[in-house]
């Protein structure tokens, strides 16, 4: 989304007219109040240094009365390397449009992500990694991310290690088991596990 369309953006809700009128300044706020983020317009307002990364893109064909209809889904991680991270899907008939409505999912769940140095090996106490081992799970998949001392880097494969990127996290180990060929369940396994960091349970988009 461009600068422009945020300035030119009407709030529908109570909370997004709050944001465009500069009363709440912080996702910390609408975290610590226990705000729902009904906009992607907020996130994007509060975050504007947001990064995003598709995870994923296919194909998906679905034989119908009329023939084949084919639509395109996609998979977006984003965050802005500062401990917020989200993870969104989409599907549409053309893949741009399955890609803005993957990224407009992943802004509307955006979560907090705490960082902290956990390894016994390093304790620098400085916010490189996470503070302590967690385990996030989705379909068949499961992912163990372990915290690393400095210097380690992500042990992790690229999908896994772009979105631990994402959150600001700089040194971890991950262990992934199942299915890990299925793009969406690995990206919500490490949505569970970054969650959890927080002790907040997943709502799978």
């Amino acid at each position: 989304m461009s600068e422009q369309a945020i300035e030119t953006w009407t709030p529908r809700t109570r909370l997004g007219s709050l944001v465009a009128e500069g009363k709440v300044t912080s996702l910390e706020e609408i975290f610590e109040g226990g705000m729902k983020i009904k906009e992607p317009e907020i996130v994007k307002k509060l975050l504007p240094d947001l990064k995003t990364n598709l995870i994923g893109a296919g194909i998906v064909q679905k034989q119908t009365d009329a023939g084949e209809l084919t639509r395109f889904k996609a998979v977006m991680a984003l965050g802005g390397e500062k401990g917020w991270f989200g993870v969104g899907k989409g599907k549409a008939s053309q893949m741009r449009l399955a890609i803005d409505k993957a990224t407009n999912s992943a802004l509307l769940s955006i979560i907090p992500v705490k960082l902290g140095c956990g390894s016994w090996e390093c304790r620098c106490m400085t916010p490189h990694s996470i503070p302590f081992k967690t385990v996030g799970k989705s379909g068949s998949v499961k992912i163990v991310i372990i915290p690393g001392p400095k210097g380690l880097g992500l042990v992790a494969g690229e999908k896994v290690r772009n979105m631990l990127s994402l959150t600001g996290i700089k040194d971890a180990w991950t262990r992934t088991f199942g299915s890990t060929s299925t793009v969406s369940s690995v990206a919500y396994a490490v949505y569970d596990a970054l969650r959890k960091t927080h002790g907040l349970s997943m709502v799978q988009g």
